[in-house]
């Protein structure tokens, strides 16, 4: 119960310190006073008190999960577009990460953020240029071979 009073009088407290600053600073009419106070307390009071965040809300994506992935396009559950790359669309609208996504939606950890046919043609492009293989070592050039030159005299 203390802990209660004790939080009551600082949502008082506030209001009257809110209220004061606003009377300073604008003229407001005597008749106003007692409903300027209400609001402002029960506004103090909401943002102490936040509604409770409905756990049961069943989400239901824009198309079926099955669906959401075809050959040349990736669906976005959130909203129903249609990408070849889901990544950035979700960190700009959403300002979400794929772990996030995926998680919200219950998606497993190889879901693709990307549209099939993009990756492969990502991928042959990347072959054809020759990434992701090891560069080859020029081979050294050959020892000269050691001559066989004249015979030294022997000092007799």
């Amino acid at each position: 119960m203390t802990e209660q009073s004790s939080s009551t009088t600082d949502f008082l407290g506030l209001t009257a310190d809110v209220v004061a600053a606003f009377v300073g600073n604008n003229s407001v009419p005597a008749s106003e006073l007692p409903e300027l106070i209400a609001k402002v307390h029960g506004a103090l009071l909401r943002l102490g008190n936040p509604a409770p965040v409905v756990a049961d809300e069943v989400l239901k994506p824009a198309v079926s999960i099955k669906k959401s992935v075809t050959p040349e396009y990736i669906i976005c559950l959130e909203d129903g577009l249609k990408f070849k790359s889901l990544k950035r669309h979700l960190r700009t609208k959403y300002n979400m990460t794929p772990e996030e996504y995926r998680a919200k939606w219950g998606l497993p950890n190889d879901y693709p953020m990307v549209a099939p046919s993009y990756a492969a043609a990502r991928s042959n492009l990347a072959k054809k240029m020759g990434l992701g293989q090891q560069r080859k070592k020029p081979t050294p050039p050959p020892a000269p071979a050691k001559g066989r030159g004249r015979a030294k005299k022997v000092a007799a």
